[in-house]
């Protein structure tokens, strides 16, 4: 097992925090495409093609996002537990090697590769973020519900752009559903992996650890004094020693 440094989740987290790049530069191709662009009815790959003024500009991103999505899986996965930490970096290399697929091969240009990278990167992405959310899940509750949400959104986006169940948000939308899933649940993944393993996670790890020890302690001693306030009511009064009705133990006092 690789060890978990402070340099690995500082770089690993900036990585994935960068992923955000894509929707940065998508406006700027979207601002830049000659024509009307809808994001409802076009493509995002038609931000890469050649009628886009800024399509070297996209596909790079592209590039750039493959990059970033794998180096993130690649430092980050020391910090990722149990079996979806096995099951994570996977698919995210194969969601990388998608995104590549589409930055370096054109819709207009290789439509075939640019359509299976397109398809890998869609898949790998959503199915990569449903395991991450396990192999954060023991860390935060919290992350791994959003995270496994996330995962099974773009999940069902990619299943409706493939099979063409697009009528409700146009083809554009529902691919971008599909797509933007992977970015937003990589981001959150980078910041909170860095602030539950990062510097001085042990110090706040062990403080909670005190304050629910503390809080358990407090809670036995009410419990302990509640129990003796009880005993105290139920406890027999002997006002008559004499009394031939009381129990036994009481004549014998």
């Amino acid at each position: 097992m690789e060890t978990v440094t402070v340099n690995r989740l500082r770089w690993g987290a900036l990585a994935w925090l960068l992923t955000l790049q894509f929707f940065v530069v998508e406006a700027i191709a979207q601002s830049r495409y000659a024509g009307a662009y809808s994001r409802a009815d076009d493509t995002i790959s038609a931000l890469g093609a050649g009628r886009s003024a800024a399509h070297q500009l996209m596909n790079a991103s592209f590039v750039l996002q493959a990059a970033l999505i794998l180096a993130g899986a690649l430092l980050l996965r020391p910090a990722l537990l149990r079996a979806g930490g096995q099951v994570a970096p996977v698919l995210l290399t194969v969601a990388a090697a998608g995104v590549l697929l589409v930055g370096v091969f054109p819709s207009d240009g290789n439509a075939l590769v640019h359509a299976i990278g397109a398809v890998a990167h869609l898949v790998a992405g959503g199915l990569g973020l449903i395991a991450l959310a396990y192999a954060v899940r023991p860390r935060s509750e919290v992350l791994g519900t959003a995270l496994a949400l996330l995962g099974l959104v773009g999940t069902a986006a990619t299943v409706f752009f493939l099979t063409g169940v697009t009528e409700y948000l146009g083809e554009g939308g529902t691919e971008r559903v599909a797509a933007y899933v992977i970015p937003i649940g990589l981001a959150i993944t980078g910041v909170a992996l860095w602030r539950l393993a990062g510097p001085g996670a042990a110090d706040r790890q062990a403080e909670r650890a005190a304050a629910r020890r503390e809080q358990a302690e407090r809670a036995r001693e009410r419990d302990a004094a509640l129990e003796g306030v009880a005993r105290r009511d139920v406890e027999p009064v002997d006002d008559d020693p004499d009394d031939h009705w009381a129990p036994v133990e009481r004549r014998q006092k």
